[in-house]
């Protein structure tokens, strides 16, 4: 039994990586570089739209046609580091990237 186990985390390591790496490469990497940190952008977007359907609709929207009317950046840091470029991620890659997004930040369920 336990051969099993660790024979299905080897197989599953790469996947499981992989998964959680797509927003590490595609969205800290670029964010790192900004004086607002991706929680603050996120806590935007949920005062903003308030559920996680919409919050995720929104950024959605956003990465693939990004518009400095639908940008909750401020006019300064628009103006210092530009509008967001449009992503290059695939459909299902973005969704799996924004879903990691929520669930590292999402506050429902972690406040007792």
């Amino acid at each position: 039994m336990g051969r099993l186990a660790v024979t299905i985390l080897l197989i599953l390591s790469p996947l499981l990586a992989a998964e959680m790496n797509i927003y590490e490469r595609n969205c800290v990497k670029c964010h790192e570089n900004l004086p607002v940190s991706l929680d603050k952008f996120f806590f935007n977007y949920l005062l903003k739209y308030s559920s996680e359907r919409r919050v995720k609709q929104a950024l959605r929207n956003y990465l693939k046609h990004p518009r400095r009317k639908a940008s909750l950046a401020t006019e300064e840091l628009v103006s210092r580091y530009g509008l967001m470029p449009k992503t290059t991620l695939s459909d299902e890659e973005l969704r799996r990237a924004i879903d990691i997004y929520w669930e590292k930040y999402k506050v429902f369920g972690k406040i007792e």
